[in-house]
């Protein structure tokens, strides 16, 4: 058998997400992989090219958690944002911040240069057909637009919450919501994750009402981990017109399944188009992040709790979407109906296997990729 080919990785050499992956390689007795950090590659794009031209396996990580990486895509993201509604900052401001924990910076444009640097990259790597790419920049890209991969799985068969179209403004929302008979809706920002910039509205009989992970302060808009019901309409009115301006899914709220008495639902780790690993994500509330006051429930209790047909059922609309990336692995956010009568697949993301002390067959999560992109390309 020939020689495992070596890794290159792609991402914040400081992040835990890089050291556990080194880790991992290290556990199954692989040399290191070599890291090629965010900051210097958007610095120095022709960083990459630099490398030599043999057979290696190019991971891509998430670019999040540094201020110097969110500034020069901020930079980058620019020019882009000038045709658009969104808000925006010229580069010498971007230049004179400083970080300021959880403040939201005009997403858009900070989304606008992420899509850039993909674009660089698919082009540099159809010129390095000796490297398998783990992940395709193009997938990253279409996996980071809610609103493209909501209507992409529909087409496919896919059971996901139905999308309001044509909403540009919290006016156009309401009116969508009556002509649907729609009492609440999820507003995501389209290029969001980790529950970012995401609120719920409701239509009230006397009050309306949005729940968000929002905070305004007299400086910008914050992300909090503290999920808060707002009442005032001004302040609703701000809060939606911010995100449908920044670009946005809005799409009808389902009534999830519960355990226990608590709302639900799952990420579903997708590993060369497989069910490798499931977290049941619990809470008082139906935003079940873990680092919003979420936590991890029982695998065995959802088992026991879902019947083996809606089970079934589920894990194949994963492999649907799996499929429908070039990805070797996919992360899921999926949700089981009232009465585990159905299912939806709420989202896909590309960098959702962080999903630090679990196990399986023995290996951690990174692990197990690791074996599964060396038996795709054929290594011991």
């Amino acid at each position: 058998m020939p020689a495992a080919p070596p890794f290159i990785l792609i991402g914040n050499a400081e992040n835990r997400r890089v050291t556990l992956f080194q880790e991992a390689l290290a556990l199954q007795g692989l040399p290191p992989a070599t890291v090629v950090p965010w900051r210097e590659l958007l610095a120095h794009p022709g960083l990459l090219a630099d490398l030599p031209d043999t057979e290696a396996l190019v991971r891509i990580d998430s670019a999040g958690e540094s201020w110097e990486v969110e500034q020069a895509l901020l930079t980058r993201g620019y020019p882009d944002t000038l045709p658009l509604e969104c808000t925006r900052l010229r580069p010498e401001e971007v230049a004179t911040l400083a970080y300021d924990h959880g403040r939201i910076l005009c997403p858009r444009q900070h989304h606008l240069g992420f899509l850039s640097v993909l674009a660089e990259l698919e082009a540099l790597f159809r010129e390095r057909p000796r490297w398998r790419v783990l992940q395709s920049p193009a997938s990253i890209a279409e996996l980071f637009d809610k609103r493209v991969t909501s209507r992409r799985y529909a087409a496919l068969g896919v059971p996901v919450p139905e999308p309001l179209e044509g909403v540009t403004d919290p006016e156009s929302l309401r009116q969508r919501m009556r002509e649907a008979d729609c009492r609440e809706v999820f507003v995501k920002l389209s290029c969001g994750s980790s529950a970012s910039c995401l609120a719920i509205y409701r239509r009230g009989r006397g009050r309306d009402t949005l729940t968000t992970t929002i905070e305004q302060a007299d400086t910008g808009w914050y992300n909090s981990l503290k999920v808060r019901r707002l009442e005032d309409p001004r302040t609703i009115d701000e809060v939606l017109g911010f995100l449908l301006n920044e670009g946005s899914q809005v799409e009808r709220a389902v009534p999830k399944a519960r355990l226990g008495g608590d709302y639900f639902d799952c990420r579903v780790l997708m590993v060369r188009g497989e069910p490798a690993f499931t977290v049941v994500r619990q809470s008082r509330h139906s935003i079940t992040n873990l680092h919003l006051g979420g936590w991890r429930g029982d695998l065995d209790e959802l088992h026991a709790a879902v019947p083996p047909n809606e089970l079934a059922d589920a894990l194949e609309s994963c492999r649907t979407v799996a499929r429908a990336h070039d990805c070797l692995h996919v992360g899921i956010d999926l949700m089981y109906e009232e009465y585990f009568s159905g299912h939806r697949v709420l989202e896909a993301n590309a960098f959702g296997d962080l999903l630090p002390n679990l196990r399986r067959d023995g290996l951690t999560v990174y692990e197990w990729e690791i074996r599964e992109a060396l038996r795709m390309v054929g290594s011991p």
